[in-house]
């Protein structure tokens, strides 16, 4: 069984930083597509960024392109978020997806397992 968990999230003021964690168990993650989901009330889940099993390619949702960083550490079966210039906009649930399929995927429906959400408030 996969287990998801996410950790980092938290209260930042804008234009602050944070670092999102996701572990994964129960599979290695250098065979697994993982992605960054986020969540803010009232609006649909949306695909912030994925990064593909060996972590040369990733994707970013436009409106954070320059700011946040997707990365991996299959050996430590980690994957991570570094926000930065954060923006009140960016405040969220974020969840950590897992995909078993091969390349990066853009819909919720290709990932098999998540996490339970990590909140990000941005405020002054």
């Amino acid at each position: 069984q996969v287990q998801v968990v996410e950790s980092g999230g938290g209260l930042v003021r804008p234009g602050g930083s944070l670092r999102l964690s996701c572990e994964v168990s129960g599979r290695t993650t250098s065979t697994l597509t993982m992605g960054w989901f986020r969540q803010a009330p009232g609006k649909e889940r949306e695909l912030v960024a994925a990064i593909d099993r060996s972590g040369l390619y990733t994707y970013y949702t436009e409106s954070v392109k320059g700011r946040f960083t997707d990365s991996r550490d299959n050996p430590k079966n980690m994957v991570y978020l570094q926000m930065n210039s954060l923006k009140p906009e960016d405040t969220a649930v974020y969840y950590c997806a897992v995909s078993t399929r091969v390349a990066i995927r853009l819909s919720s429906n290709d990932y098999d397992y998540w996490g339970q959400g990590t909140q990000v408030t941005v405020s002054s």
